[in-house]
């Protein structure tokens, strides 16, 4: 199979080099622009910081000094982040040593030096330098970067920091399809650049998957356009890949394949030119049905269903056929996409079934086939539920394997090191489902857990995995679960949200740090046990009485005190008038604001209840009309901010579609992922509303006329003595999902004033 990975990689970092460990002088982004028009020097560049991290027992780190490689890509990413100030930087590559992946920071005033061990960990070092240095911030979303003096401010002495670990790990198997399947290669980048800017150097990348899918088995029997009709929309996609369902939304056209496989490539490319990994989705035997009848000897276990949809077979990979399969799929991948060393994998994933076939036996199968691709490649598990299994863990061989925890926070007297054998594994967290608006994180639980897991003699630790279901909506979380694999010790978080608090808006408030503080003890300040993400709306939920939760699988109840949010949006709107003016400020007074009038929910609600259940029809109408003067200004509030538009999301979709059938074909996959999720079954076996949110044209035009519609029917009611006409709720949701009005993509209104009246209102209903 030629050399090893370890090896081959050291090769394409020689050939790379640098004569000096010096910083490049030319301007990153024309530089930038030729490597990505030249094929070959991208791939040229792909050298993966894990390639000193051999998945050898138990994960021991055994680097070799490397020659220095080229900044030119994080030089490009500086100014693409910082384009009026990226000159004061400079940015020297050091090789990577036993320690593992670090940087530091020193220079006088507008002569800043960083060095680092990788591309991406260069700008790790630019974002530590901006937070601790600079006083501002760059987050995911809003910065402060305005507030940057003309002359960067000079660093103390040197300052350096090395990882703790040496995966950091990021992205949900569902990110892309509630972070937005539909985004375009420039949004992609600027993730990246977020990710390599907080020090993550593992990023999984299904964009494009179907691809490999599509190529590979059409030699197996299938034909395009069998093919183009298995494989699911862009936005169901992410479960299509985790062996939950297929076809749902399709057929996808040729050109949407292939598009989305260049767009695949290049997020790759990027990645690599980095130092990053590109996670890639492995092969674990799902086909579609009819595979054994077309390839003798293949043996297939029928799946059943997923919460109503019916899921894929599975190739038994302990037959005669999975190898070749695997093999093609593999050598597919590697032409399309690039090489890597990880893939994601999960076998059975939420209610796969086995059948007859030996499961450690299939597990082994699966991880020889991908080590007969990919010598030394690791394979990533997601750690839920009872995944992996411990039939699965032992079959391989777990020294190379890497389980990213999506529990780690969410419940208590956790011991993955028995639980999963030694196998190592990356403390994740999921604070966020669906892509829900709600504010808040088990933060105590991240500052409490890691380093003292980390420092257990048996300790299997060795990453942080960043898995919120949707990313980009929760600047605070990002920030401060990333920051966990740069420090020696544990974070004291009163002193970090104080210090966040100062660099956020750009420079120190009182108001500022008071609003923080609420929002520490509040929604950052949840605890485990049970929950690992807050409350949703239920302005967001099907209408009832009853109603304590939209998603199914939500939490029914306040995780937090209430108060404290209303509290935070005060101090807020007190904020020095000079900070207002950053989007950061102005993208965390509309989620605030959001987020206290969403609370009110679950006052009104049941004060509704408690009228109608007296037939106090006059009570009963008073606070209806709170309810919808509060939905019509939740309404307004979110459409001054364009993270919260709904015209966006559908517009993108769109832009996909090969031809006017597709287009719209494309906008239901859109609509219905954050609304019905499916058909009927589906939709009500429990996946209706889970990626509610309340956005601008999803309020306006589903969820406020929804709750207008059922209260009208229990005035109704209340005036007949009868009892209210039943809905088919699902027949409104689909009409929604099915439908093609336009919604505003730029958004309308003063965000100050806005956020002004949410909290006149709750004071007034108070």
């Amino acid at each position: 199979m030629g050399s090893p990975p370890v090896l081959r990689r050291l090769r394409t970092l020689a050939a790379v080099a640098l004569a000096t460990a010096t910083a490049l002088a030319l301007p990153g982004a024309a530089a930038s622009a030729a490597q990505d028009a030249d094929p070959a020097h991208t791939r040229a560049r792909t050298a993966s910081h894990r390639t000193l991290v051999p998945m050898t027992p138990p994960h021991s780190v055994t680097h070799t000094a490397v020659p220095a490689f080229d900044p030119a890509p994080a030089r490009a990413s500086l100014e693409r982040l910082l384009p009026s100030r990226a000159s004061q930087f400079t940015l020297v590559p050091v090789a990577r040593t036993a320690s593992g992946d670090r940087f530091s920071v020193s220079g006088g005033p507008g002569a800043i030096s960083v060095r680092g061990t990788s591309p991406a960990t260069l700008l790790t070092g630019v974002g530590w330098y901006l937070e601790h240095v600079a006083g501002v911030d760059i987050g995911w979303p809003g910065d402060s970067v305005g507030r940057l003096p003309a002359t960067l401010p000079a660093v103390d002495g040197e300052v350096t920091r090395t990882a703790n670990v040496p995966h950091r790990y990021a992205l949900n198997d569902t990110d892309e399809g509630y972070s937005g399947p539909y985004r375009d290669f420039a949004s992609y980048q600027r993730d990246i650049d977020l990710l390599a800017l907080h020090g993550v150097n593992e990023v999984f990348v299904p964009t494009g998957a179907e691809y490999t899918y599509y190529r590979a088995l059409q030699d197996f029997g299938y034909t395009e356009e069998e093919l183009r009709a298995w494989i699911p929309a862009p936005a169901h996609q992410g479960w299509w890949l985790l062996q939950n369902l297929s076809g749902f939304a399709g057929p996808v056209s040729r050109q949407l394949v292939e598009s989305r496989a260049a767009l695949g490539r290049r997020i790759a490319d990027r990645l690599r030119s980095l130092g990053m990994t590109p996670v890639l989705p492995g092969f674990y035997g799902t086909v579609p049905a009819g595979f054994a009848d077309r390839n003798p000897g293949a043996r297939t276990v029928p799946q059943g269903t997923w919460i109503g949809f019916g899921r894929p077979d599975w190739l038994d990979p302990t037959g005669p056929v999975f190898d070749r399969l695997a093999a093609a799929y593999y050598q597919v991948q590697r032409r399309r996409f690039g090489d890597t060393d990880m893939f994601k994998m999960d076998l059975l994933h939420e209610g796969g079934t086995p059948g007859s076939v030996d499961v450690p036996g299939a597990a082994g199968a699966v991880q020889r086939a991908l080590e007969s691709a990919h010598p030394g490649a690791t394979w990533v598990m997601l750690g839920w539920q009872r995944n992996p299994s411990p039939a699965v863990l032992s079959g391989v061989d777990r020294s190379r394997v890497l389980i990213v925890d999506g529990l780690s926070d969410r419940y208590d007297n956790l011991d993955r090191e028995a639980q999963w054998g030694g196998t190592p594994y990356a403390f994740g967290t999921i604070p966020n489902f669906g892509g829900h608006t709600g504010v808040g994180a088990n933060t105590a639980a991240w500052t409490d857990r890691f380093h003292a897991w980390l420092a257990k003699p048996d300790s299997a630790l060795r990453g942080i995995a960043y898995l919120p279901e949707s990313t980009g909506g929760s600047p605070a979380a990002f920030e401060l679960f990333t920051e966990l694999a740069w420090q020696t010790d544990p974070i004291d978080r009163a002193a970090w949200f104080a210090s966040y608090a100062s660099r956020r808006y750009g420079g120190e408030d009182p108001h500022a740090a008071a609003a923080w503080e609420q929002l520490r003890l509040g929604p950052y300040g949840m605890t485990s046990g049970g929950w690992s993400e807050p409350q949703d709306s239920l302005f967001t939920a099907r209408p009832s009485l009853t109603a304590t939760r939209a998603a199914r699988w939500s939490p029914t109840a306040m995780r937090y005190d209430a108060t404290r949010v209303e509290r935070a949006l005060a101090e807020l709107l007190l904020v020095a008038p000079e900070l207002r003016t950053t989007e950061a400020y102005r993208f965390d007074l509309v989620d605030v604001a959001r987020q206290a009038l969403t609370n009110r929910s679950r006052v009104l609600l049941p004060r509704i209840r408690t009228a109608y259940e007296a037939r106090d029809l006059a009570a009963f109408r008073v606070l209806v009309e709170e309810w919808k003067a509060d939905e019509e200004l939740l309404g307004r509030l979110v459409g001054s901010d364009p993270r919260f538009l709904v015209g966006r999301w559908l517009a993108a979709a769109r832009s996909w579609g090969a031809d006017a059938a597709e287009r719209d074909r494309l906008e239901y996959d859109a609509r219905s992922i954050l609304t019905t999720w499916g058909d009927r079954v589906p939709s009500e076996s429990g996946l209706r509303d889970y990626a509610n949110r309340e956005w601008s044209g999803l309020i306006e035009d589903l969820y406020a006329p929804r709750w207008a519609v059922y209260f009208a029917h229990l005035d109704r009611a209340l005036v007949d003595g009868t009892a209210p006409a039943a809905v088919d709720w699902f027949a409104v949701d689909d009409a929604w999902a099915r439908g093609h009005a336009t919604y505003p993509t730029r958004p309308e209104g003063d965000p100050v004033a806005l956020a002004g009246e949410v909290l006149a209102a709750l004071r007034s209903g108070s």
